[in-house]
């Protein structure tokens, strides 16, 4: 195993980095909680043209070949940006289940021609036709776990609802009235990838609040001196970042996992990412809570952007299976 990214992974980490510091700043992801379609305009084709979106098809589908060790730190990035557009739904998850089921609609997916969306039933099927779908009502197609496995749901039925982080747009009670199917496709892998690009989201959302924070106490005075020099503050902000070192190694150490299914069987791989999952959960909720409580009053406001990154953050934490629903997986997986 190699236990570093490759020059190549980095400068493409570094790329999508750019360009989501120039398509996607704070008042681009401000403006979709308002706006119809809650989208970043030109950002989809953007990722379409620089290969993002097509990085776990495989080449001869016109795809790039990568796997998930090459795609978890874009996805990382995505949440230090605050994407909004459904990435780990449409990339990490339905792209790949497309492909291995050679689909028809890959190549509309890969090319950024269709945005698609994902509703698994994970580890609680009883509870999949409740849980939220995002993006569903801008989606073209949504990837849909039965009894029988996976489909491609070409029509369906769904309300859109409240989200406490309106960027995100979620839907419930969606109803399947056509739709493909995908024979081949892991759905249990499927599950895996989409716990996988929410804890590396989790992980960018809380670099990107303890980096706020930071700053925030470095510039605001008390008593003639900055915030951030007293030791109470210095504490918290240490452990906000102690969390964020804890998580991210296992978030790698899973995405590596998955990419190589060969390596482990599946009881392995979900340990692995729920391992992540809920040590990033924990992570990006610690960043929540101190980010909040080192910035004050101003942190409660909704003109301030801090706002948009708590209430991601928060959200993210619970996308997939929460901390303690990932703990009790882990336990599983050991035998406890």
């Amino acid at each position: 195993m190699r236990f570093a990214f490759t020059e190549e992974q980095e400068m493409f980490r570094d790329t999508v980095r750019d360009l989501f510091g120039d398509l996607c700043p704070p008042e681009a992801v401000r403006a979709t909680w308002t706006s119809q379609d809650g989208r970043v305009p030109g950002l989809w084709s953007a990722l379409g043209d620089m290969g993002v979106l097509a990085m776990l098809a495989p080449e001869s589908s016109g795809g790039l070949g990568m796997n998930e060790v090459d795609l978890v730190q874009i996805l990382e990035e995505a949440g230090y940006a605050g994407v909004p557009e459904p990435l780990v739904e449409h990339v990490a998850v339905a792209v790949p289940a497309l492909a291995e089921a050679s689909s028809p609609h890959l190549a509309a997916a890969i090319s950024g021609a269709s945005r698609c969306t994902i509703r698994l039933r994970g580890d609680q099927p009883d509870a999949a036709s409740e849980r939220p779908v995002v993006g569903a009502s801008g989606a073209d197609l949504v990837v849909v776990e039965g009894p029988d496995g996976l489909v491609a749901a070409t029509q369906w039925t769904a309300t859109e609802t409240t989200s406490i982080d309106q960027s995100r747009r979620l839907s419930t009670g969606l109803e399947v009235v056509a739709s493909d199917p995908l024979a081949g496709a892991d759905a249990a892998r499927a599950y895996d990838r989409a716990v996988l690009g929410t804890a590396a989201q989790c992980v960018g959302v809380a670099r990107r609040l303890l980096d706020a924070t930071v700053d925030y106490v470095g510039d605001r005075h008390q008593f003639g001196k900055p915030v951030g020099s007293y030791q109470a503050v210095k504490h918290h902000l240490a452990n906000v970042r102690l969390g964020i070192e804890f998580a991210t190694p296992l978030v790698y150490r899973s995405a590596w996992s998955v990419a190589h299914p060969e390596s482990h069987d599946p009881i392995v791989r979900g340990r692995d990412v729920s391992m992540a999952k809920a040590t990033a959960g924990d992570a990006v909720d610690k960043a929540c809570r101190v980010a909040l409580q080192c910035h004050g009053a101003i942190g409660y406001t909704f003109e301030y952007d801090l706002q948009l990154w708590l209430k991601r953050g928060w959200a993210l934490a619970a996308a997939y299976g929460d901390a303690r629903q990932h703990r009790d997986r882990v336990a599983d997986a050991l035998g406890l």
